[in-house]
């Protein structure tokens, strides 16, 4: 169990206190899929930069298991929108590096490094670079390096964003399928209401800056699920007019957040 508790975020700045979260309380049971979405600069970011143990609340605490994150923490896996790869190493080498860093022998090292990169679709790439494959694929590999780890948590931060439309369809399923054969938990930011249909349990809404959860809708579909269905464009509708609101009011505060900090989405 994930527990957000009184999650809180503000920053400094010569304009004054910029308030980015105010009082996040969510609990994320094992192996669900949990999309967040929002207007831009409502926090997203920053409130998984926080449950990565990447940024310090201004108040509140995140608990993983009862435990308090308070750094980065080897039970959860962080996947960011860049692909983050090292361009020196080969796709092999960078999978392996996390196993690497914690001292697992080469042989076994590569072993599980192997077999998540199979479980990606990605074992006969093993000696290529990063420069070498597409921008969906080098994505993959950064899934396949955060699963190698094997962490409890999933976070991924718009990962599929800077993908075209058909490449990012394809990596849903994908993340599904990977998803289904690991019921890791995934904790998903998107700007795409529907990537978050198609993959959530459930929604959580964030309201315009101070973020704040304006409502958590829960996506009762069968999986696969068919996105052009009656019930799937029933909830996209739902989600759509909640953020139109919360675009609404955010467009009405009379003070910008231009990014106080990295990652302030």
């Amino acid at each position: 169990m994930l527990k957000i508790s009184g999650i809180s975020r503000a920053f400094e700045s010569e304009a004054g206190t910029v308030e980015a979260l105010r009082n996040i309380n969510l609990e994320v049971p094992d192996k669900e899929f949990l999309c967040f979405i929002g207007p831009s600069g409502c926090g997203k970011t920053t409130l998984l930069r926080i449950v990565a143990g990447l940024d310090q609340p201004t108040a509140g605490e995140v608990l993983l298991d009862g435990r308090v994150i308070r750094a980065p923490d080897p039970r959860q896996g962080m996947v960011f929108q860049e692909y983050s790869l090292f361009p020196w190493r080969t796709i092999l080498n960078n999978v392996a590096f996390g196993l690497e860093i914690k001292g697992v022998p080469k042989d076994e090292r590569y072993k599980i490094a192997r077999n998540y990169l199979k479980l990606v679709g990605l074992h006969e790439f093993e000696q290529s670079y990063p420069y070498e494959l597409s921008g969906g694929m080098r994505q993959r590999v950064a899934i396949a390096r955060a699963l190698a780890n094997d962490p409890e948590v999933l976070l991924m931060d718009e990962p599929f964003g800077s993908v075209d439309a058909q490449t990012r369809n394809v990596l849903q399923g994908e993340l599904l399928r990977i998803w289904g054969e690991t019921r890791k938990t995934i904790l998903f930011i998107t700007h795409s209401i529907d990537e978050a249909v198609y993959l959530a349990d459930r929604v959580v809404v964030l309201s315009a800056r101070p973020g704040q959860i304006r409502e958590i809708l829960r996506i009762d579909l069968e999986r696969p699920r068919v996105r052009t269905s009656v019930e799937a464009n029933v909830l996209r509708e739902r989600l759509l007019g909640l953020l139109g609101q919360e675009r609404t009011r955010g467009c009405g505060e009379t003070v910008c957040w231009t990014g106080l900090a990295a990652g302030s989405d």
